[in-house]
């Protein structure tokens, strides 16, 4: 059996509280777990200590058992200082997929094709103003 320590949402609409439980792995998200070892209010200022508590002593022991804890939960044991969380880093986050780098190229080539042709109208004003004189 595959142990996973996961948020399980509760609360009304807009206005999330989670859990954070001991559960099957093939378990639904907010559905059976085994145990429940914290809580997470996500409405709470990120400074007020009410807005992640967790059961330390029963995490460690579910972790001993095999359990993994998720992304989000990693975090909160990393800034509780229980585990250590690796910092992710994606260079390529903030670059344009590939529509819109084609996009990109094709409205300079049009930018280009535009100038070039106001530039050769320009010139040809040009010439025929001295052919005039």
């Amino acid at each position: 059996m595959a142990l996973k320590i996961r948020l399980a949402r509760g609360g009304a609409k807009k206005r999330p509280f989670y859990r954070i439980v001991i559960a099957d792995v093939r378990s639904p998200r907010d559905g059976r777990f085994i145990e429940k070892v914290g809580l997470y209010n996500p409405m709470l200022p990120k400074d007020d200590e009410n807005r992640v508590q967790l059961d330390l002593e029963r995490i460690q022991h579910w972790m001993s058992h095999g359990a993994k804890p998720s992304d989000r939960v990693l975090r909160f044991l990393d800034a509780a200082g229980v585990l250590k969380r690796d910092a992710r880093n994606n260079p390529k986050k903030a670059e344009p997929g590939q529509k819109a780098k084609e996009r990109e190229a094709a409205r300079k080539q049009a930018e280009e094709e535009a100038a070039a042709a106001a530039a050769e109208a320009a010139a040809g004003g040009e010439a025929e103003e001295a052919a005039a004189e």
